[in-house]
């Protein structure tokens, strides 16, 4: 795709929600559309055509490459929700999810993989695939990462420390796996990547031990994420890099530096026309609207949502950095504020502030 396809769409004034799970709730049976390849794609697609985008982005289901590396080494399908590795993975374990890439998917991740392909072979829509980061997999796989990660950061040796070892392994682990998971997508079409690694932020990674010195964000999330972006950019891919975590002003700086992304997503705890200030200008922002809340009143009345985006447009129009405005994370389905969602979206896509 020509490389300036993101800023082009930001300078145009594209607003949209990554919303496919609101679209996905109107079709009669929603649990089954997310194991049919085409209902799901045209699903996707109808949700880029009701938000006037011509990016087609996928549900946000970050559950399913955990579910795809325990059906593999054995976890019953009812435990995998609930499972953490007690122990260090065998180094025969990791070398056998290495060995084994081209083994079958579940059939749920085939369906996405499917829809991918529904978008890049019935559309004129772009294909976007989703992935988990490979950090916030492996905190998926074990009950305390936070442990292991900050004897990491102490200098602690996988050697010297069984939650180190966990932590190592179980990143070795989830990396191979949402490879495996980007290479399937990408070969069914996909022509950029949603990558999320919502779990690197200031809970997981000590920022006392980063100002100290530490190398915890490098090992554990920048270096993995690095070798996925270079897989991407291989193949033409581009990527965009989704954390809407608790960060730091220096956390984002180093994903845009070291990650390079075509767009950078955050939540809504940055200002993003402050983070314009460590983000290189050829990186669109995206957001980062709080989204989370648009299910309450309470929480966040319709005028409010409406005041966020006039200042959110303004302030990143004065500080003349590429932005789409959009959600900070995906806009989720709640039954019994289905309505009340609907409504902030559509006024956040077409208030005239």
């Amino acid at each position: 795709m020509p490389e300036n396809l993101f800023i082009r769409l930001a300078q145009q004034g594209l607003r949209m929600p990554i919303g496919a799970d609101l679209v996905l709730h109107e079709a009669a049976d929603p649990e089954g559309c997310k194991y049919d390849a085409e209902r799901l794609g045209a699903v996707v697609a109808s949700a880029a055509r009701r938000y006037q985008t011509p990016l087609a982005f996928p549900l946000m289901d970050l559950t399913l490459e955990k579910a795809d590396l325990l059906s593999h080494v054995g976890v019953p399908q009812a435990e995998v929700d609930l499972f953490h590795f007690a122990t260090p993975p065998s180094l025969a374990m990791v070398s056998d999810v290495l060995a084994s890439a081209g083994r079958a998917f579940l059939p749920r991740i085939q369906a996405n993989q499917g829809a991918v392909r529904y978008i890049a072979e019935q559309t004129d829509l772009l294909p976007v695939g989703m992935l988990i980061g490979p950090f916030s997999l492996m905190t998926k796989l074990v009950a305390d990462p936070i442990a292991g990660v900050a004897l990491a950061g102490g200098g602690v040796t996988a050697l010297e420390d069984e939650a180190v070892c966990l932590v190592e392994r179980c990143l070795a682990l989830a990396e191979a796996t949402v490879i495996r998971s980007a290479l399937a997508q990408i070969h069914a079409g996909a022509r950029a990547m949603i990558l999320c690694e919502p779990a690197a932020n200031t809970v997981y990674l000590s920022p006392r031990q980063m100002r100290a010195g530490a190398d915890i964000l490098e090992r554990f999330v920048l270096a993995p994420n690095r070798r996925i972006r270079q897989i991407l950019g291989e193949h033409g891919v581009d990527l965009i890099f989704h954390d809407c975590g608790e960060l730091n002003t220096d956390m984002v700086r180093q994903f845009a530096e070291q990650l390079r992304p075509a767009v950078i997503s955050l939540g809504s705890s940055r200002k993003l026309w402050e983070d314009a200030a460590v983000v290189p200008r050829g990186i669109v922002l995206f957001g980062n609207l709080p989204t989370k809340t648009f299910y309450s009143d309470s929480a966040l009345p319709v005028e409010e949502v409406r005041r966020m985006t006039a200042e959110l447009r303004q302030r990143m129009a004065a500080c003349g950095h590429a932005h789409i405005l959009g959600s900070e994370c995906d806009v989720l389905h709640v039954p019994d504020a289905a309505e009340t969602i609907r409504r902030k979206v559509d006024v956040m896509l077409t208030c005239d502030c």
